[in-house]
């Protein structure tokens, strides 16, 4: 296994997520800030991009250069081009509770995952070993038109959340963080998904935000502990990533699109943290460049 370890680039984030690299910047949002930011890789010039009041989280482009974002509190996906903010859809009736990340294919179908209960709420009464005992309810992986329709739910979704798509566009790989595990769907050319299948089983690896690199592997954030994991298909970890806080979710970009950046947090519980500004962005250069979406 390789190991590597992180230098801190940005302070004072509310709580960053769903970082996509596009045109040379890292584009990420912050749930507590509201809004959604861009960064260069050096990680000193944050420029505010949108405002989004109902806490934004996953990203993606439309094929013509539309930014969707996750509307987490009001389950939708927002649209925003030209400077103006629009509802693309309206998926709140295929949520348990809020909406979260997402993935959006090149023909610009968006795959949106939602938490399924109030995570924050069953951590704070039962803790994490309680709630691997008592495992809480399942949700729906919403499929999402390039219009704005919903053409798919997949039920059963244990907390749907970081998801890539492969490079041929014909794989979607979707995290489920509460049972520490991948699945994988074969993608139609509607974007409709089939064929579900275990991609990577983890131990005690909570699976946050993730990117896929060039050689099939992806890099994921383990939001139970300071640390990014490379996983191969089938479950083999091949390198370890050590942060200086809890990791959430991360994205290869930068120099060659070889430089991993980290976002990093000491909680994701809004009940600790919605008010304080200790969130950060982490990087390491991990030798081995982006492929796929996002």
């Amino acid at each position: 296994m390789t190991d590597f370890t992180t230098t801190r680039i940005t302070e004072g984030l509310g709580f960053g997520e769903g970082p996509r690299w596009h045109h040379d910047r890292l584009w990420y949002s912050d749930f507590y800030r509201h809004a959604v930011y861009s960064n260069n890789a050096a990680g000193n010039d944050e420029r505010l991009e949108v405002s989004v009041p109902t806490q934004p989280s996953g990203l993606g482009w439309l094929p013509d250069g539309s930014l969707l974002i996750v509307s987490m509190t009001d389950q939708k996906v927002l649209r925003w081009h030209d400077g103006a903010l629009s509802v693309h859809a309206d998926i709140s009736a295929h949520c348990n509770f809020w909406a979260n990340d997402m993935v959006v294919s090149s023909t610009g179908v968006a795959y949106v995952g939602n938490f399924g209960f109030d995570l924050d709420a069953l951590l704070r009464d039962h803790g994490v070993e309680g709630m691997i005992a008592s495992p809480p309810p399942t949700t729906n992986l919403v499929v999402v038109s390039p219009t704005g329709d919903v053409l798919q739910t997949v039920p059963g979704m244990a907390f749907p959340n970081g998801s890539v798509i492969t490079p041929d566009g014909k794989t979607l790989i979707v995290g489920e963080t509460m049972t520490f595990h991948f699945s994988a769907f074969d993608i139609a050319e509607d974007g409709t998904l089939s064929n579900q299948r275990t991609w990577a089983q983890l131990d005690f690896v909570a699976t946050d935000g993730c990117c896929l690199d060039s050689e099939g592997q992806i890099w994921v954030a383990n939001a139970l502990a300071p640390q990014v994991l490379r996983i191969k298909e089938g479950g083999q970890i091949t390198a370890r990533v050590t942060t200086e806080q809890t990791a959430f979710a991360c994205m290869l970009g930068g120099e060659n699109e070889q430089e991993l950046f980290v976002f990093t947090s000491p909680s994701s519980d809004r009940f600790v943290i919605a008010d304080q500004r200790v969130a950060a962005i982490e990087k390491v250069n991990v030798g081995v460049a982006r492929a796929g979406r996002p």
